[in-house]
């Protein structure tokens, strides 16, 4: 009876998490025409439009870049379509800053590990405290892929192609930070971002 209790609590926590991360309208902070809602860095050369996709690119000497929105956000969801370039893909999305006390969802391989992580949290001096389920059977390698992920207080939930696949408490968390994208340093690759959204919980 108790195992059942469980169940039932765990799934609805799971269909709470999911309907709030759905409900209600996002804003669209990446549309294919501008950078509106994006802080470029100085001496730009790796973002860029085409197609009515945002480019990430390394640059010759490797240097990386992450690229900011102007707003900063507490709790939030964060929506946006991905699709794998060239290269040694190692990307992900800033949750709040890129200090300890936040998480990068990855996409694309892990520097450190050698594998493909995409949808785990990376946490600076940590690694990679918890790994996404099921990511070989949904990662779609040479197609546009949706990941979203949720940062509520220190809880951080993540779903591929429609499917849950990471939940993750983090003690002690930044609660307030800008959103970014990375182009990891130290690697020849690109990668395409389109339909960028959010909304604020």
């Amino acid at each position: 009876m108790k195992r059942i209790i469980l169940v039932i609590c765990i799934l609805g926590c799971t269909s709470s998490a999911m309907a709030q991360a759905s409900a209600g309208k996002m804003e669209t902070i990446f549309d294919g025409d501008s950078f509106e809602h994006w802080q470029l860095p100085e001496n730009n050369i790796w973002w860029s439009m085409e197609a009515g996709a945002l480019w990430a690119k390394s640059d010759p000497d490797q240097l990386g870049s992450i690229l900011w929105t102007k707003e900063e956000y507490n709790d939030f969801v964060v929506q946006l379509d991905f699709k794998f370039g060239e290269g040694t893909v190692d990307s992900g999305i800033f949750m709040r800053g890129d200090d300890e006390k936040n998480p990068q969802i990855q996409i694309g391989e892990s520097g450190s590990l050698k594998r493909d992580m995409t949808a785990s949290p990376y946490v600076p001096k940590m690694g990679y405290p918890v790994e996404a389920n099921g990511i070989a059977e949904l990662l779609k390698w040479d197609q546009w892929n949706t990941i979203k992920a949720m940062a509520k207080g220190n809880s951080y939930k993540v779903w591929l192609n429609g499917k849950e696949v990471m939940s993750y408490t983090l003690k002690d968390a930044n609660l307030k930070g800008p959103i970014g994208l990375q182009l990891h340093p130290n690697r020849e690759m690109s990668i395409q971002f389109k339909d960028i959204r959010v909304k604020r919980l």
